[in-house]
């Protein structure tokens, strides 16, 4: 349990900050206090989304691919969804960032992630290999949901602004629940060969690097609940200064969503780097863009839920140039993983893609 460390201090800073939070968040106008309070979350949160992903890694190399991950991708799903929520309901709240998020995290794996583990890959092993049956499997639910969630809402006619109406929200909920559910069957149980590397044994459902550092399943899923639990606290708290540092600074309001996918992504960016160094290209494809299946399935379902149970209406619909670059992101992706092998090349073309999210997001 000495290695369990981050979760005293997780537990220490949600209950001082469930006592002492109101007077001390109650005036961030001192730069000093609102960087030390702004620092002081954001380093406990980001700690214990490593920890929750490190947990997640020792359960995958357990029970082997493609289970594995997606216990990692469910648990960040998680972490994700909790502060998406946090961060709606604190303050004014801002109806948008479930969409900002979400696109975030499209833009951020789709682009930064798959962009600099290609590149990282190709340099060290000039070409690079993985299932091309998986990778279509994705991309077959990924591109009709994103256009569906993050498009459509924009062009409705039953509801003002870029919203769905609760017929329309409770469709696209379900739609997106059954979908997630109907891939996870064919994930786990009816083709789990088109997610595992092209020269893995099929029958093996343990992957070489499972074991270390493993204790019990029991073990680590309980580590895994007690590392999300304090979120649910931070996450609100967190939310206070970087709404005030985005107010102060006059920073775009699509900042607090790409902020929430910083925190969830920047485990699974490292998981990823870390396989596509090794060669493993398939687990790293499998981390990605199971990463941003999860995020618009599970998502987009459980917002749409909370904001129906508490009548707040939930924006969906993307601004007319990140639409462009959504279905752009979407359009290279389909080129890319249109072959079964990968180069420097590539990478390059989704990094670029990301830089210019980056730009639009302060100058559009």
């Amino acid at each position: 349990m000495r290695r369990e460390w981050p979760l005293l201090i997780s537990v220490v800073t949600a209950a001082l900050f469930l006592v002492f939070g109101a007077p001390w968040l109650a005036d961030l106008s001192h730069p000093v206090w609102f960087a030390f309070v702004l620092g002081w979350l954001f380093a406990v949160i980001l700690m214990s989304a490593f920890a929750v992903v490190r947990h997640a890694e020792l359960l995958a190399g357990k029970l082997g691919e493609p289970l594995g991950t997606l216990i990692l991708t469910l648990a960040v799903t998680g972490i994700e969804v909790t502060m998406i929520v946090a961060f709606m309901y604190t303050g004014q709240g801002n109806p948008a960032l479930a969409r900002d998020a979400m696109f975030a995290v499209v833009m951020i794996v789709m682009n930064g992630m798959v962009g600099l583990s290609l590149v990282l890959g190709g340099l060290r092993h000039h070409e690079q290999t993985y299932n091309l049956q998986g990778a279509n499997a994705f991309l077959a639910v990924i591109v009709p949901l994103a256009v569906l969630c993050m498009v459509l809402p924009n062009f409705t006619t039953s509801t003002l602004g870029p919203t769905l109406s609760p017929v329309q929200a409770l469709f696209v909920a379900g739609m997106s629940t059954a979908l997630y559910g109907v891939f996870l069957a064919i994930q786990n149980l009816r083709h789990r060969e088109y997610f595992m590397a092209p020269d893995s044994p099929q029958a093996s459902p343990v992957t070489p690097h499972g074991g270390r550092g493993f204790r019990s399943v029991g073990y680590h899923v309980a580590l895994l609940f007690a590392y999300l639990l304090p979120l649910v606290v931070l996450a609100k708290q967190l939310a206070v200064p970087i709404d005030h540092g985005i107010a102060v600074l006059r920073a775009p309001a699509a900042l607090s969503g790409f902020l929430v996918a910083v925190v969830v992504l920047s485990p699974e960016a490292m998981s990823a780097a870390r396989a596509a160094l090794a060669n493993e290209l398939q687990r790293s494809m499998n981390i990605l863009l199971g990463s941003v299946l999860a995020t618009i399935s599970l998502t987009v379902p459980a917002v749409l839920v909370i904001g129906f149970v508490t009548e707040r209406s939930i924006v969906l619909g993307l601004d007319a140039a990140n639409m462009i670059l959504l279905v752009l992101t979407l359009a290279v992706s389909s080129l890319t993983f249109a072959s079964a092998r990968t180069n420097v090349l590539l990478g390059a073309v989704h990094l670029l893609l990301f830089l210019t999210y980056l730009m639009f997001m302060f100058d559009q």
